[in-house]
């Protein structure tokens, strides 16, 4: 009995493109009394797994918390699955605004404590009397209401690329450290104002609308199903969108964009944006947020102190970050020194550019490069600096000039100077060749690779 994954990433990759199939992201929670979390998480696992579901899953005494990637043929079996269970019968499944057939590459059921850490010790607190569901159509017009206060309870690097107009945004890094900075901001109010709240997908704010009954609130309500559920009513009612800038995913895509506005800026340089990454040094990883001119001069990095780590020897790469906790253990997101423009907690309404595609087209035609789109990233190789695509199309020579695009890694062009193809030396590959060669930065399973043909006017 199969309890665990057997295939690695980049081979679940490899099936998922081989199968030519669409698959859904989606999220869902439910607040329950599970008495055997063990028991639950693996028959989760097993019917899951023969579904070929994909995610990231927490369950506990008090419910289960979802985000999956779930083929769309098999998205009527999927909910078979979750109906067999009397407290998920009927459950609302958010599906994403953006598909991404690599959007999780692996099946990983954890069982927690809890589904949300909210650092409650209260036996009295019951999260099931949770405050009032509003619609988007609803909660906009709340939102005009003088009387209403309306609390972000997200993190601050959520909030910081996207948020509702008026919105508190604590500046927080977890859902715990939010709870008693409301509470205390918000003591003269519990009687008379309106208490609206929201998150991403509705499972934090769920259990906030439900703290703060308990607090004694009288007007408390919560945006059903987060800003995942309200983008999609806005757009099949044609609602004005309160909401404004991109919703914050923790898949690798980071983002949603929900409207043209962007909020944020570079922490870098400063000029408009909105998109995160996390840096390329595997002894930081630091969540922050990176135009695509600092992408490129800084290779992805956060700080100079970590563009030179990544081009140490991997050994000594190693060797330099033993025995030191990694990451944002060390780091808090977006919060390093070493990134001079920060206004997370400290949101502005005002919009400071448009991510119009108009703009988009501008912007290409001021890098003046035309291009083909020729293959995939399939895997990297961090020891040896190796990156592995494969060729789809048209044909790659040595002496070619590329442009490695994604997401995360931005656009980076380099000029090929030596091809494996198929494991052996070659001066040129063709469309179904897989092949290798050296590459100074890290390359992702959403990168595209691109053969540039020329320039154009700007």
């Amino acid at each position: 009995m199969q309890l665990y994954n057997t295939l690695s990433a980049e081979e679940r990759a490899q099936l998922i493109d081989e199968a030519g199939k669409e698959r859904l992201t989606l999220s869902f929670y439910a607040y329950a009394k599970i008495q055997d979390p063990k028991k639950f998480r693996d028959e989760l696992f097993i019917a899951w797994n023969a579904l070929d579901a994909l995610g990231r899953i927490y369950v506990a005494h008090e419910g289960i918390n979802a985000q999956m990637s779930v083929p769309a043929d098999q998205f009527e079996a999927f909910r078979t699955t979750l109906e067999a269970y009397d407290f998920m019968k009927g459950i609302r499944l958010n599906v994403a605004v953006e598909q991404d057939n690599h959007s999780f590459l692996k099946l990983t059921i954890k069982v927690r404590n809890k589904i949300v850490a909210d650092g409650l010790n209260d036996e009295t607190f019951d999260v099931t009397n949770k405050g009032i569901h509003l619609k988007a159509k609803e909660f906009n017009e709340l939102l005009e209401d003088p009387n209403t206060i309306v609390v972000d309870f997200r993190n601050h690097y959520e909030s910081e690329v996207g948020h509702f107009e008026g919105a508190i945004t604590p500046d927080v890094e977890n859902f715990r450290e939010s709870l008693p900075i409301i509470n205390d901001q918000l003591q003269d109010f519990k009687e008379d104002k309106n208490l609206l709240m929201y998150c991403t997908g509705g499972i934090r704010c769920e259990k906030a609308s439900a703290y703060f009954k308990h607090q004694g609130f009288k007007n408390v309500y919560q945006l059903e199903g987060g800003i995942i559920e309200y983008t999609r009513q806005i757009k099949e009612e044609n609602i004005p969108s309160k909401f404004i800038g991109k919703n914050f995913v923790f898949d690798h895509r980071l983002g949603e964009r929900i409207t043209d506005d962007i909020i944020a800026q570079c922490h870098q340089c400063g000029k408009p944006c909105d998109n995160h990454t996390n840096c390329a040094n595997d002894a930081c990883h630091l969540l922050f947020i990176q135009c695509d001119e600092c992408k490129a001069a800084m290779e992805n990095c956060c700080s100079t102190e970590c563009l030179e780590t990544i081009h140490l020897p991997w050994e000594q790469q190693v060797a330099l970050r033993k025995g030191l906790q990694v990451g944002n253990k060390v780091f808090r997101k977006g919060k390093s020194e070493a990134l001079k423009f920060k206004h997370s907690g400290d949101l502005k309404t005002q919009t400071l550019a448009k991510a119009t595609k108009a703009e988009t087209k501008d912007i290409r035609q001021k890098l003046k490069v035309k291009k083909t789109l020729i293959g995939k990233a399939e895997h990297y190789y961090s020891r040896s600096k190796i990156a592995q695509f494969l060729i789809e199309n048209s044909t790659l020579s040595v002496g070619d000039k590329v442009l490695i695009s994604g997401p995360t890694t931005g656009d980076q062009e380099i000029t090929v100077t030596q091809i494996f193809v198929n494991g052996n030396f070659s001066d040129m590959a063709a469309a179904g060749d897989q092949i290798t060669f050296e590459l100074p930065f890290r390359v992702r399973l959403s990168d595209k690779l691109y053969k540039i043909t020329g320039t154009e006017n700007a």
